[in-house]
């Protein structure tokens, strides 16, 4: 069987060959819609990966987010609930602690308030952030030093401030001027113990430990906790984890929490492309099944020209099985050297159409190209070769050979 279908596939490359230009002028179109095919799965990807690069800017892929669920719904209204559970520090670092895959987190509450600087008359406008460590984690610092974890456990009433409260409490040129300053709000009193450098914030934004808070205040506002996988592969672990210890600790009412991923943004925007992907490829199909007409005409001509030829071989002993596979096999040869060439074109059409979308749109956008386009592109002359010469095949294996012969 496998020598037999090599045999026939070597008669359909010598075949392609003697017909060489009528075959190209013949496969125009299937080069033309695989072209098409391919410029349109290629940019469509090279599109994908451009949203994932901005949705993973946005969003930590890698982070697992517990909140308190502080509201419940009466009659279509949301009522804030008398009693919830919530987390504290302590709470956070024993579920941190125990997690079953390697993870980094922090607990944080917002606010805003009222403060006053020592040395200043009127209070500054703030937004608070109450953490277990400044993040992220890799950020500088412009004076000073980060207050650490140690700082946490021990309840030391130290705090770091961005530029622009710098800018905002005593002018330009004032950041490390801050420093060992007194803040005051909220019936705490904080040292100022370091200052972040300058970036596009004009908000003035102060983090302290969240140890300082109180149980009413925290039990008023529950912050958020995070537990951030070292893998993206770890989050279902760890989400599941963190439901499961929640629902042991907080037995009473596990309604409480809500643990969330930002894998959906992700599922999201991968079903929109795909969606675009099918439609913009429905549409481009059009093209490929009128080339796929071409690869008809071509072995449609071929069987008329070689109708002695067919004769004789059955004349010889030629199964109609043989004479059908010979002409299958040229019509996916033919099918497979004008997706090839569309192939190749559709590739260069790419790379001369990128740098003109970049022209109009400043984004760092590319063409992707990817195994599953060149796949497609194998599949698509496959099933186009065999659809379209399966009809010309039939009715080359169905000649009489007495027939064919008396046609000379």
């Amino acid at each position: 069987m496998l020598k037999k279908l090599f045999i026939s596939f070597s008669l359909a490359q010598q075949n392609i060959r003697s017909r060489l230009f009528h075959t190209l002028l013949s496969i125009l179109g299937i080069v033309i819609g695989v072209a098409a095919l391919v410029t349109v799965l290629s940019l469509i990807d090279g599109l994908e990966e451009f949203a994932q690069e901005q949705i993973t800017k946005t969003t930590d892929l890698k982070a697992v987010v517990i909140t308190s669920s502080t509201y419940k719904r009466v009659d279509d209204v949301m009522l804030r609930k008398n009693k919830y559970s919530y987390l504290d520090y302590k709470t956070f670092k024993d579920l941190e602690a125990s997690s079953p895959k390697p993870s980094r987190g922090f607990i944080q509450a917002k606010g805003e308030s009222e403060v006053w600087v020592a040395g200043r008359q009127k209070s500054l406008g703030t937004s608070l952030m109450a953490t277990n460590i400044y993040y992220p984690t890799d950020a500088e610092i412009e004076y000073g030093r980060f207050f650490s974890e140690a700082d946490v456990e021990q309840q030391k009433p130290v705090a770091i401030v961005n530029h622009s409260f710098a800018v905002n409490a005593f002018g330009k040129d004032s950041a490390a001027y801050l420093l060992g300053k007194i803040v005051a709000f909220d019936s705490l009193q904080v040292k100022v113990v370091g200052v972040l450098p300058a970036d596009d914030d004009k908000s003035a934004r102060l983090y302290f430990p969240v140890t300082l808070l109180t149980e009413e205040q925290i039990k008023a506002d529950p912050p958020v906790a995070v537990l951030e996988a070292n893998k993206i592969e770890d989050v279902p672990a760890i989400k599941s984890y963190a439901e499961g210890w929640l629902k042991t600790r907080f037995p009473a009412d596990t309604t409480d929490f809500n643990v969330a991923t930002n894998e959906g943004r992700v599922e999201q925007a991968a079903k929109g492309f795909l969606l675009f992907r099918v439609v913009m490829g429905l549409i481009v199909g059009i093209s490929v099944i009128v080339g796929g007409i071409g690869v008809m005409n071509v072995l449609l001509i071929s069987v008329t020209e070689r109708t002695v030829e067919i004769g004789v071989r059955k004349a010889m002993g030629a199964k109609k099985r043989d004479i059908l596979m010979q002409f299958l096999a040229e019509s996916v040869s033919v099918s497979l050297f004008g997706s090839m060439l569309g192939l190749l074109l559709g590739i260069l059409a790419t790379l001369a159409i990128v740098p003109i979308v970049k022209a109009f749109v400043d984004v760092p956008f590319r063409a992707v190209y990817t195994m599953d386009t060149f796949m497609v592109i194998a599949v698509v002359a496959v099933i186009v070769g065999i659809v379209f010469g399966t009809y010309p095949a039939t009715r080359a294996a169905k000649l009489d050979p007495v027939d064919a012969i008396r046609r000379e």
